[in-house]
């Protein structure tokens, strides 16, 4: 696998060299500026600087997943989205429900961070989100920031944060969508919905349900099932006055079957917010949430329970003058585990402060935060970044990005009988960052180069250990072209995870990564196709344990064969490749579905 990654990623990197000179004389005759009709080729992100910026004014690199990357692909899995993006790694105990963890340049899960419409979620006890009991369909908007943002959003943030955002009902009057599908493993999803706009409200309310018998995760084993049903609410009203108010749900509820029993699980976010224009200048905002992982468990072993819940509240005020921006602000949160587990700790309670100032002295642009967060499990910490800009011209910006963040231990690893160790380290980190973007009419390009530097990286597979020092190096490049009826986007990553005591790569990481999407619109019809490939991995930190890379390619086609209905057939793993992305901890493989087709219409814009 090892030879033909090289080489195929190879011919990708040419690939992807060329596609500005293919589209370059298009571009040359028109103005070079993106229009609106290609704004997602430079789209608004708030994820990055707490504020809206577009991609190449945010200094970041940013991935964005739109509303049409969501309908074309039509993923089973949230995760199936952001495998191979840039800088982005997947694995999982198998299909369908199963335990995934998504690595940003080369960090675990419980070293990046979630939101849900600015609401965090995760599970204290592991540390991670469950991303796989997250449906796609409740969401309409994806942003993927790749960098430190400690200063911003606190513990956890260091290899980068990924926010999902729910459909805001941005439209006039009411707009209903209903989705019928199914396929293989005898998979059944429905999902109805209505959204829109009435004078100051938006508004916008949705249900789904997924079920499927699923298929082995071990070899020669037994199918294991997996239903989720979700509902989202969410009301906002705009007042004449410019102040704004509003209020989210969401939640999933199910069963999931996995390698040794079952469980009942629940993921919610809720949270209410008011912003206020204090001034034309100063704009204050409060939110106040709360997050929930729970989780009861039935197994051979012994039945268990872990709930989490994370209650929050932040207060955010945005300062303007002129093109100059400053945000200040307090945030308040308290973790509470309710678990059949006796952990020596059930709460802890951190309070923060946090300022950030983005400052446009074109051609030349500033950005930098810094924060400071007292927690009483683990003490005081203060991060800080600090960012530059330079607009070469209209077309391009260089960049340059320096930040901290630090992981607070999770309870599991401090405190988990025969697992935990009560006398962990945080994990502390400086990242060194510089990149470029180049912005043009129907297509872009944009490159990156770190390094991260981690003390007390915390790992083991079984009693909990700091790792003093590792390093990880890595390179991205992507580029996206809207041409005609074409979308094309590519991506390619290599990275460099090390154990600096052991001079070995750090478990569960691939190294290197390329990603292709191809969509073409043919009238009522519509074409396209993902091919998604990684190298090796190794499961073990002694890099004895190694697991062979793969390849993937995934097929879409779909009809729009009536005003407002059409229709869309996927087949993930065309190829019916073999692959497998982690071993259990009696060295058995964790299997992926293989080929899989679904069938569903869709009623709706």
């Amino acid at each position: 696998m090892n030879h033909r990654f090289h080489t195929t990623a190879k011919r990708a990197a040419f690939v992807m060299a060329a596609l500005p000179l293919a589209v370059h004389a298009q571009s040359n005759e028109q103005n070079p500026v993106a229009t609106s009709a290609d704004a997602d080729l430079n789209p608004v992100v708030v994820t990055a600087a707490l504020a809206p910026r577009t991609a190449n004014e945010s200094l970041s690199s940013v991935t964005v997943l739109d509303e049409a990357t969501f309908r074309r692909q039509d993923p089973v899995s949230i995760t199936d989205l952001f495998r191979g993006q840039p800088g982005v790694d997947v694995s999982s105990n198998g299909s369908f429900g199963k335990n995934s963890s998504v690595y940003i340049r080369g960090t675990g899960s419980s070293q990046n961070v979630l939101l849900i419409d600015g609401i965090r979620l995760r599970s204290a006890t592991s540390g991670g989100a469950a991303w796989s009991y997250l449906d796609p369909r409740m969401f309409d908007r994806a942003e993927i920031v790749r960098g430190p943002r400690g200063s911003l959003y606190g513990a956890d943030a260091i290899g980068g944060v990924i926010q999902l955002f729910t459909p805001d009902g941005e439209e006039e009057g009411p707009q209903p969508r209903i989705s019928v599908g199914g396929g293989s493993f005898n998979t059944q999803r429905l999902s109805a919905g209505i959204s829109g706009q009435e004078g100051g409200t938006r508004y916008s309310f949705a249900g789904s349900h997924f079920a499927t018998d699923g298929q082995p995760i071990r070899r020669d084993g037994d199918d294991k099932g997996y239903d989720n049903t979700s509902a989202l609410a969410r009301v906002s009203h705009t007042f004449d006055s410019g102040a704004e108010m509003g209020v989210l749900a969401l939640r999933a509820r199910g069963n999931n079957e996995y390698d040794g029993g079952e469980n009942d699980f629940v993921q919610q976010v809720a949270g209410v917010y008011g912003e206020l224009p204090l001034t034309d200048y100063w704009r204050s905002r409060i939110t106040l949430s709360e997050s929930r992982d729970e989780s009861d468990n039935f197994a051979d072993s012994g039945d268990s329970v872990f709930n989490t819940k994370v209650h929050t509240a932040r207060w955010e005020n945005t300062f303007t003058s002129g093109a100059h921006e400053l945000v200040a602000g307090a945030e308040y949160s308290q973790d509470k585990v309710d678990s059949s587990i006796d952990y020596d700790e059930t709460s802890r309670s951190n309070a923060a402060v946090f300022s950030q100032a983005l400052l446009d002295f074109s051609p030349v642009i500033l950005q930098a935060s810094l924060r400071f967060d007292d927690n009483e499990s683990y003490g005081e910490e203060v991060t800080g970044s600090l960012g530059v800009g330079y607009e070469l011209d209209s077309y391009h910006t260089l960049r340059a990005n320096y930040g901290t963040a630090f992981n607070a231990p999770t309870y599991n690893q401090l405190y988990y009988p025969g697992f935990g160790n009560p006398d962990l380290e945080a994990e502390t980190s400086e990242t060194l960052e510089v990149g470029a973007r180049g912005q043009y009419a129907h297509w872009f390009w944009d490159a990156a180069l770190y390094q991260t530097d981690i003390d007390n990286l915390i790992t083991g597979q079984g009693i909990q250990s700091n790792v003093p020092t590792s390093r990880i190096r890595g390179a991205e490049l992507s580029s996206g072209v809207e041409i005609a009826d074409w979308t094309l986007a590519a991506a390619l990553t290599y990275t460099d995870p090390e154990n600096r005591l052991t001079g070995h790569r750090l478990q569960n990481r691939a190294t290197q990564s390329v990603r292709v999407d191809i969509d073409r619109e043919l009238g009522d019809w519509s074409l396209g196709g993902s091919w998604i490939a990684q190298n090796h991995r190794y499961r073990d930190a002694q890099n004895d344990d190694r697991l062979s890379g793969y390849g993937l390619v995934n097929l879409r086609a779909g009809w729009q064969f009536a005003p407002l209905w059409s229709a869309r057939v996927t087949v993930e793993n065309a190829l019916d490749q073999d692959y497998i992305t982690t071993r259990s901890f009696d060295g058995a493989d964790y299997i992926n579905a293989g080929r899989a087709g679904f069938l569903s219409v869709h009623f709706g814009q």
